[in-house]
């Protein structure tokens, strides 16, 4: 358990561009009259209707900037006292530096701010949250900053490529290519801090976790000289990550006070309507609690479970008196949980 780590402002970037799952298909329909594909397959197996874009050329670091810039508004808070900046996305600008490093320059962050990426596919926010909380929790920062930038075109459009170009392709073969279609773009930051004697804002105080790497091989991708292109056996890692999702519940929830009647509010990555469907059952938890942004924003990577916290919090669907949970699956396996408890006053 935590007991000083406040979530004191979270804020995000949407990208202007919207493309739905019906002009992506019209963009790939050479493949759909070769297979015989039926108009709407995207949209129904996966029950996103639209993903965002950034304008070509955006650099992961970029729209985390914007994100962090409106994180450091919001809060108000002295950019000279973010003790830490961590960049947790998928995407990165480059192998070397670190892109936090252009996030940091971007922001005018202090030179006594400590910098580093961290990468664990969309779990990175996650992640970032427990390493920066057990920070501040240890006394070694009282104030940081969490970011991240997902950038889809490129892989988007890699995709599109090898799905046009392989005249040989089959109904099978392209399967492991279909999960990239749902990968979308944007971009979270969240300011924490030490908590407050009598807070009025969310704190994280509970997490639990599970690797289950043996299914490492399930969603895999590299870029190479036809872009960067990403395979995914969709159907067992959705059946093998919320397997690892149930065993990680069960050592979340025998916390007192952690159960799935405790909790008001669910935010979790989200990846297909399929998957929460699965997740919800396995878990046992009310399907109307997990509040979801899948059919309008797309699977946005490490973006995901934050920015849907995010726009929870900002609709109101998370509120004082509230316990919330942060649910993460990443290819690797692994599955973080994160428990945020906002306290009335």
């Amino acid at each position: 358990m935590m007991r000083h780590v406040c979530l004191d402002t979270f804020a995000y970037a949407l990208p202007p561009r919207l493309l739905t799952s019906q002009e992506l298909e019209q963009r790939l329909a050479p493949l759909y009259r070769r297979l015989k594909l039926p108009a709407g397959r995207l949209e129904m197996m996966s029950g996103i209707k639209s993903r965002r874009l950034w304008p070509e050329g955006t650099r992961p670091s970029q729209a985390a900037a914007l994100a962090g810039e409106e994180a450091i508004r919001r809060a108000g808070i002295e950019r000279e006292k973010i003790g830490c900046l961590i960049f947790t996305s998928v995407c990165r600008d480059m192998i070397e530096p670190a892109t936090a490093s252009f996030v940091h320059q971007k922001l005018g962050l202090a030179d006594d701010c400590l910098i580093f990426d961290l990468s664990n596919a969309c779990l990175g926010f996650l992640d970032g949250m427990l390493i920066l909380a057990q920070m501040i929790e240890l006394g070694q920062v009282g104030h940081g900053l969490v970011v991240s930038g997902e950038t889809a075109e490129d892989l988007l459009a890699s995709t599109e490529r090898a799905l046009l170009n392989d005249q040989s392709s089959t109904r099978k073969s392209i399967k492991p290519a279909f999960a990239s279609l749902t990968i979308a773009s944007g971009s979270v930051a969240l300011y924490m801090r030490r908590a407050a004697v009598n807070e009025t804002k969310p704190l994280l105080v509970h997490a639990a976790w599970r690797a289950n790497s043996r299914h490492n091989n399930l969603c895999q991708g590299a870029d190479g000289m036809a872009g960067v292109l990403m395979a995914t056996d969709s159907e067992e890692l959705l059946t093998r990550g919320v397997e690892t999702a149930a065993i990680t519940w069960r050592k979340f929830s025998s916390m007192p006070g952690w159960s799935g009647t405790d909790i008001n509010c669910f935010f979790c990555h989200q990846v297909g309507s399929a998957h929460a469907r699965l997740l919800c059952e396995r878990l046992a938890i009310d399907p109307a609690k997990n509040f979801q942004t899948l059919a309008d924003l797309g699977n946005t990577g490490s973006v995901s479970a934050p920015l849907t916290m995010a726009l929870g919090i900002e609709t109101g669907v998370f509120q004082p008196g509230m316990k919330a949970a942060l649910l993460g699956i990443g290819s690797g396996i692994n599955c973080l949980m994160l428990g945020v408890e906002w306290r009335k006053t």
